[in-house]
């Protein structure tokens, strides 16, 4: 045992998607944090494909939406086919901007995705990375964490001290077994075989929208990724041999429908089992999970690492006012209140696409899912509202996420508020507020907003409200509907 390395505020288990959000989060906060990954280096071949409007969002407070834009492609919808090739369901997802100012799906090679995370992460003298480092013990205390760790290879242990831990350390968390979380199980199993291509030709014909074969002899997807990346994913059968199926020769077999090995080289073909799950318990103490070490999610909807994304946007601000004495421990209690009912609301509806690719009836669960008159079903982009957690004045509103309009002066609204909260009010509305309280408001790390953007009056006007508090995350602390509404915010943040 080397000894003691270093106090830090907060210690990141996993350096992926989520881990490396977390550290550009806390990074930009100026909070000393480490991560330890045991890896020693990174993972070359994709896994995650995709993220939407709100992710993109979480990128652009980070100052690295430029950078993400051009590692990635705007995806189109989605489509669910029976064997004769007749449309079910339909997602549509056009090409224009969203309430969030962005498109509302982007695809991307993870590896590129996770250097704009690194990069980023660079930027910050506060952020250090252990890469290779294995977590083999956690043991927490009144006033903080000791991590002990194994270098790379099994090599000589070492630990470290951190005032938190979040563990966003994958679906096998050691993390979630540490703090001793059982698990909820939402009830869809399955083993598909992910296959991975990279073209050698052009193919018109493999568009970037999405396809879901459902067909119950092998329910089958195929993923436009981008540039000349394509993903398909087949369903293993009961007499499938799991190791068999990825053999070069039966995932051409699999493929033949559609594209040959004279047209595409096979990156890689590995089975995967695709659970639906939620951990009962996402904190003890001073120790946290995030990411797929909290839920694990099908990947129908592309929501697994976005869910984890919010996560870590949660998860990272509250941290903040933590680690420098402006909330007390108590708001860790609205963590798992406020993500886990949002996450579940993305796993229910994916669990239903599920069921659906698995079948050729066109009947969908009752939910986020509308029958068309023509027989046609459609899914509709899904905005969950955060659980139970911080409300202040109206409570409306609280929980939602709020749009990004373009303001007056022609920049987006997140790029004016930064990484604070933000008061934002109705057109006319700031005189209610006396000088003294917009002062401490600033003081107190909010921005005051009177803005005329027709976007954002819009908005007020549409929603009968005159103010709306909004978090660092962007989603509604709370709202106004009259000068009283507006004094209740006021106290909150006194």
């Amino acid at each position: 045992m080397s000894g003691l390395d270093g106090t830090y505020d907060v210690a990141i288990i996993g350096l992926g998607p989520v881990g490396g959000t977390l550290a550009n989060i806390l990074g930009g906060y100026g909070i000393k944090t480490v991560i330890l990954e045991r890896q020693p280096i990174a993972y070359h071949l994709p896994r995650a494909v995709s993220f939407d409007d709100e992710i993109m969002r979480v990128f652009q407070s980070l100052g690295l939406a430029d950078a993400m834009h051009k590692i990635s492609y705007v995806g189109e919808g989605v489509v669910f086919v029976d064997g004769s090739g007749a449309v079910l369901v339909t997602w549509p997802r056009p090409k224009v901007l969203s309430p969030n100012g962005w498109y509302v799906n982007y695809r991307f090679h993870q590896p590129a995705l996770e250097k704009v995370l690194g990069d980023g992460m660079a930027r910050y003298d506060c952020v250090t990375t252990l890469v290779g480092s294995e977590v083999i013990g956690i043991d927490q205390d009144e006033n903080g964490v000791t991590l002990t760790y194994l270098g790379s290879g099994g090599g000589e242990a070492g630990a470290l001290r951190a005032a938190f831990v979040v563990g966003c350390d994958g679906a096998n968390s050691f993390t979630r077994a540490a703090i001793g979380s059982g698990i909820d199980d939402l009830g869809f199993n399955e083993s598909w075989v992910v296959v991975d291509l990279l073209l050698k030709k052009e193919r018109q014909d493999l568009t970037q929208q999405s396809v879901h074969y459902c067909e119950p002899e092998r329910s089958a997807t195929y993923v436009y990724i981008g540039g000349g990346r394509r993903r398909w994913e087949f369903r293993l059968q009961p007499g499938d041999d799991p190791v068999r199926i990825t053999e070069a020769e039966n995932i051409w077999r699999l493929l033949e429908r559609w594209i040959g090995p004279d047209e595409a080289a096979l990156e890689r073909a590995v089975v995967y089992t695709f659970r639906s799950l939620v951990a009962k318990e996402w904190r003890r103490g001073r120790v946290m999970i995030a990411g797929d070490a909290a839920h694990q999610t099908p990947p129908f909807m592309g929501q697994g690492m976005c869910s984890g994304i919010r996560d870590a946007y949660n998860l990272g601000w509250k941290l903040d006012r933590i680690v420098k004495g402006r909330a007390s421990l108590e708001m860790l209690k609205t963590y798992q209140s406020e993500r886990d009912p949002h996450v579940r609301a993305f796993i229910e509806l994916t669990v239903q696409m599920g069921q659906v690719i698995n079948t050729t009836a066109s009947a969908l669960a009752a939910g986020n899912v509308a029958d068309l008159m023509d027989g046609r079903q459609k899914i509709s982009q899904l905005r969950p509202r955060l659980g139970p957690g911080l409300r202040a004045g109206g409570a409306a509103w609280a929980g939602h996420l709020f749009p990004q309009p373009r303001l007056s002066s022609g920049a987006m609204l997140d790029d004016r508020i930064g990484d604070r909260s933000a008061l934002i009010l109705k057109n006319g509305y700031r005189k209610l507020l006396p000088a003294e309280v917009q002062t401490e408001a600033a003081e107190n790390g909010f921005m005051v907003i009177e803005d005329a953007s027709p976007e954002l009056q819009d908005w007020f006007e549409n929603n009968g409200q005159i103010a709306v508090m909004l978090r660092p995350d962007r989603y509604i602390l709370g709202s106004a509907t009259d000068e009283e509404d507006l004094k209740d915010n006021v106290r909150f943040w006194r």
